[in-house]
């Protein structure tokens, strides 16, 4: 750390009241007064969202209450450039005399009062597990990738009489955004800002062309005049069909598969690897029983699609090979040589493939066995004309998801019983006993040594 800078106390009085922030903000910029946990900042772009963050943080850090802080963006470079660096950031909007020390090989600010703010990227959750924290400020909060740095920021803002968090972000239609709004006046205070609020800090003509272009539109409506829009129009699943349908235990299931949508490559820009575990019932309802999707590599995303199977007592893996080939199906090989596998090839587009299992979610015959967050985010803003180079990234979970509603109960074409390729499970009791996987085994075979029951392989179409 830098040596401390002697302070020049009558020229940082005169400063700190020539740029104080309160002067100079407007009211719904500043942090609202009360008991509360967590401000939620929700407003359209230009608001002074950044900028509302950056000084709050600042007012906190030289307070000497807060000695600890987290700044938590999308990815490491949004916390970088924008929190910390950008035009309205902390070390722009700092006085001279309590502008922070940033170490960025550390991703830390230090001020001089001796409080610390460490960055942190949302799309690395494990590293929020375990660091303490008495206030934070969590950016962008809609366009975070994995809610499960959410819950670990939480997990860690223990210190001090009272922790606090300030999101600010543009309304999406997320449910972690959801279940804030239905906790206002619950230790949640909501302050909501259109674009046009900001207008006199922003480039001339910027607002007049933006609503010229996106006035009246929903994109208008959500990132220029801050409103949180629930469906999303031309999505191929409503909110309201995965809610009324939603329990909490699943029946007695004839079939459960594990389906994976692996990532093409392997590095820190790579999507995830889509792993999605699904049953059905005698009555042809089916019941989506875990999302495990992650970023993983090759072998992991193997391992951790065995353990589900197993987990589950699975009938079998389904992966897609369009993009990987016998390189997939080896890759599950080397995890476990005999666990029943079939690879499916994508010979339609996504939606296509999409649109019959978004038909058994509106008749009601899918169920998730509980609430898989990421996974519904995703389905909800999933559109019949979803172009991945427009929306800027990869549905992993719900092609995952549509592969093992697809094998369950969309109606396809199944081996005879003289097929040499087919994966074949036997239970020694039930679906509680132990599976025993035969690899490649006819199922008449299967059924002549006993190792399954002519009942099963009927009722699963094995033989006729």
């Amino acid at each position: 750390m830098s040596a401390p800078r002697e302070i020049d106390f009558a020229a940082a009085l005169r400063e700190s009241l020539a740029g104080s922030w309160h002067r100079k903000a407007r009211p719904e910029q500043i942090a609202p007064t009360g008991d509360w946990s967590t401000w939620l900042v929700l407003a359209g772009r230009g608001f002074g969202k950044t900028r509302t963050g950056a000084e709050w943080c600042q007012e906190q850090a030289m307070s000497g209450t807060m000695s600890r802080l987290a700044l938590v963006a999308p990815t490491a470079a949004d916390a970088r450039d924008t929190m910390v660096e950008g035009e309205s950031g902390i070390l722009a909007i700092a006085p001279n005399h309590a502008r922070p020390f940033y170490e960025p090989s550390k991703r830390r600010l230090t001020w001089p009062n001796g409080a610390i703010a460490t960055l942190f990227s949302a799309d690395e959750p494990e590293r929020l597990r375990g660091p303490q924290h008495a206030a934070a400020w969590a950016d962008e909060l809609g366009a975070w990738r994995y809610m499960e740095a959410w819950d670990q920021l939480q997990l860690g803002l223990r210190l001090g009489a009272r922790p606090r968090v300030v999101v600010t972000t543009t309304p999406k239609p997320l449910r972690i955004l959801r279940d804030l709004m239905n906790r206002e006046g619950q230790g949640v205070v909501i302050t909501r800002g259109r674009t046009r609020d900001n207008a006199a800090n922003l480039a001339p003509g910027f607002v007049e062309a933006m609503e010229a272009r996106y006035g009246g539109t929903r994109l208008g409506r959500q990132e220029i005049e801050g409103e949180y829009l629930e469906d999303v129009p031309g999505a191929l699943f409503q909110r309201a069909w995965i809610d009324q349908d939603r329990v909490t235990s699943a029946p007695d299931l004839v079939r459960i598969v594990i389906a994976v949508d692996p990532a093409v490559t392997n590095n820190e820009n790579s999507d995830e690897t889509g792993i999605v575990a699904a049953g059905i019932s005698a009555d042809d309802h089916v019941y989506v029983l875990e999302d495990a999707t992650a970023k993983l590599g090759p072998l992991e995303w193997a391992q951790r699609a065995v353990a589900l199977y197993r987990r589950h007592q699975a009938d079998r893996i389904v992966a897609e090979v369009n993009n990987g080939g016998a390189l997939v199906e080896a890759t599950i090989r080397m995890a476990d040589p005999l666990v029943p596998y079939r690879e499916v090839r994508a010979s339609r587009g996504k939606a296509i493939r999409a649109e019959p299992v978004s038909a058994l979610y509106e008749q009601h015959k899918v169920h998730h066995v509980g609430t898989f967050a990421p996974l519904e985010d995703q389905m909800c803003a999933f559109t019949s004309d979803f172009s991945r180079s427009l929306a800027g990234y990869s549905p992993d979970r719900v092609d995952a998801l549509v592969w093992a509603i697809t094998e369950l109960a969309v109606k396809h074409s199944v081996p005879t019983a003289s097929s040499q390729t087919y994966h074949v499970v036997g239970y020694d009791t039930g679906r509680s006993g132990h599976a025993q996987a035969i690899n490649r085994l006819p199922p008449a075979q299967a059924v002549r040594l006993g190792l399954c029951s002519e009942e099963r392989a009927r009722r699963m179409g094995w033989i006729k």
